[in-house]
């Protein structure tokens, strides 16, 4: 059950790459004026834009539900982890000058709309909630003939994982940066939800379809293991965020409570007070040439 090659799956492709030229591009404006950006975001980004476009376009050989199950993974899983990698949206805020633009997309991020969607629970259900929907009713039956069906089923998957992905990590500026805590139990509960998902659909195929016994079980195989692969992944990139917070928390009370700056040192402003700051400054200061610190 691959996607068709219509309209929408063309333009899918088109997007993704269009996507990942003008990523290239503004990675080569910040090289080029001076500015660090490291390389491996971009081959981060191309790799997920490159995914996106595959799966967009071309089928995957096997049978119908083990093509379907490598397209999820890579559609709904392993590209949304590569291009939040790759922190887009601190790349365009670095790109853009002061001005409409950037106010505009900083007011859009840090709005209360964005915060709910990002809110770690809410995302987790959306991207979890929408799978059991499909593979534990008849909606999948439903749609697996019809074009325009697979066309919205395939954008849900896409935009619930990017989603999902991003509210995990928050890699990139946000209105409320959740707590780690937080994201790491949305993480755990959300692949306990996905590996009882794969066992359901091992057991018993989707309500209505045809699939063969092998073709299901190895499907729901696919699902269950590369799913684990990419949360494992996701678990690494939180607890490399958890280091380097600890590190740079670390560096401040050093600075802080150094004996040279003590009889000097100002009052240090609230937390929340200096991130806002430093998001309303942001493109403006060189965050990738200290490890993006506050930016990540």
């Amino acid at each position: 059950m691959s996607a068709d090659p219509g309209l929408f799956a063309h333009g899918l492709a088109l997007a993704a790459m269009a996507a990942a030229i003008a990523y290239w591009w503004a990675a080569g404006r910040l090289l080029r004026r001076g500015d660090a950006w490291p390389r491996w975001r971009t081959i981060s980004f191309t790799a997920g834009s490159a995914g996106v476009a595959w799966i967009a376009v071309s089928p995957l050989p096997g049978d119908p539900f083990t093509a379907h199950m490598m397209e999820h993974l890579i559609l709904g899983m392993a590209a949304p982890l590569l291009l939040v990698l790759a922190r887009p949206f601190t790349l365009t805020l670095r790109v853009l000058p002061p001005g409409a633009a950037r106010r505009s997309l900083l007011t859009l991020m840090h709005s209360r709309p964005a915060a709910w969607l990002v809110f770690p629970p809410a995302a987790a259900l959306l991207d979890l909630g929408g799978l059991w929907l499909l593979y534990r009713t008849e909606l999948f039956a439903a749609v697996q003939d019809h074009p325009l069906g697979h066309a919205v089923m395939h954008g849900h998957v896409l935009a619930a994982g990017l989603l999902f992905t991003f509210s995990v990590c928050q890699l990139d500026p946000v209105r409320h940066r959740r707590n780690l805590p937080l994201r790491g139990a949305t993480l755990l509960a959300a692949g306990a939800a996905h590996a009882v998902l794969a066992k359901t659909l091992y057991a018993t195929p989707p309500p209505g379809t045809a699939f063969t016994t092998a073709d299901v079980q190895t499907g729901a195989q696919i699902m269950y293991y590369g799913g684990d692969v990419v949360e494992a992944a996701l678990a690494v990139v939180l607890a490399a965020s958890w280091y380097q917070a600890a590190a740079r928390t670390r560096q401040r009370r050093h600075r802080t409570y150094s004996p040279r700056t003590a009889s000097t040192r100002t009052p240090v402003r609230s937390t929340r007070r200096t991130r806002l700051a430093h998001y309303r400054d942001l493109g403006t200061r060189d965050c990738g040439a200290s490890g993006d610190q506050g930016c990540a």
